[in-house]
């Protein structure tokens, strides 16, 4: 009787209220439409001239000096708001499972220091489209320079999709296995998530031209949770004694 008197104690002391998961969820869906805007979407769009290949972006980043720079400074604040994603979901996660608590904090940090090393490779590319124009001379050095650099952001930014692929499949894998949004809402999470993976990033890394249709769903889906969340928040999570004693 002592032990079950115990073990109730333990229950209500690791159990969030309502109110409380509800204030996280909402904050887990702010959180996400803000990570949306400033690391997954804008500086993608702004940082358009680092796509036209060697050597054509020589000039064309030079031309758009502010749009780069602006584009960096967003993705600093995007990698920010993706640890403070993991910190925010780690509160209720951790409550089902430590391990993929500990996981998903792990891979947003991951992700946020990758898109540092992205956004240095961009800065690289900045630097030497300046140079370049600023000499004013077609100097063939400044092209093999500036393929080098561009091979290079292009690789950090496969690593980047890697990891930011990561976190994404272990969030709506732990909202799926944790049931703390409805079911549908998190299996399509999933399944964008997948279809993101193999049509853009794995495309990528075997050296093939990426398919951007199959990233596509993948912004509505995020929108959509983000929504459900901030309107619902997460679904109030009911603990068994043996989830109790796994939380240890």
């Amino acid at each position: 009787m002592q032990s079950h008197n115990l073990l109730n104690q333990e229950e209500k002391s690791v159990q969030p209220s309502s109110q409380s998961t509800f204030a996280i969820g909402r904050t887990v869906g702010i959180l996400l439409l803000l990570q949306l805007i400033a690391a997954l979407t804008l500086p993608f769009i702004l940082s358009k001239p680092i796509t036209f290949g060697s050597p054509a972006f020589l000039t064309a980043v030079a031309a758009h000096s502010f749009q780069i720079r602006s584009a960096v400074l967003l993705s600093f604040v995007g990698s920010a708001l993706t640890v403070y994603l993991g910190i925010s979901a780690f509160q209720v996660f951790r409550l089902y499972s430590k391990s993929a608590a500990l996981l998903f904090v792990v891979v947003c940090a991951i992700s946020c220091t990758l898109d540092i090393i992205q956004a240095g490779t961009i800065m690289s590319m900045q630097a030497i489209s300046n140079e370049f124009v600023t000499s004013g001379t077609a100097n063939s050095l400044y092209q093999v320079v500036g393929a080098a650099v561009s091979s290079a952001r292009r690789s950090a930014h496969i690593t980047q999709l890697l990891a930011i692929g990561a976190w994404m499949f272990v969030f709506y894998i732990s909202l799926l296995r944790f049931r703390l949004i409805p079911r549908v809402l998190a299996v399509i999470g999933v399944i964008g998530v997948v279809l993101q993976f193999i049509g853009v990033t794995l495309i990528m890394l075997l050296g093939y031209r990426s398919i951007g249709q199959m990233a596509m769903p993948l912004l509505p889906i995020e929108i959509t949770v983000a929504v459900w969340l901030i309107i619902k928040g997460f679904n109030n999570p009911t603990l068994r004694p043996s989830a109790v004693s796994g939380i240890r």
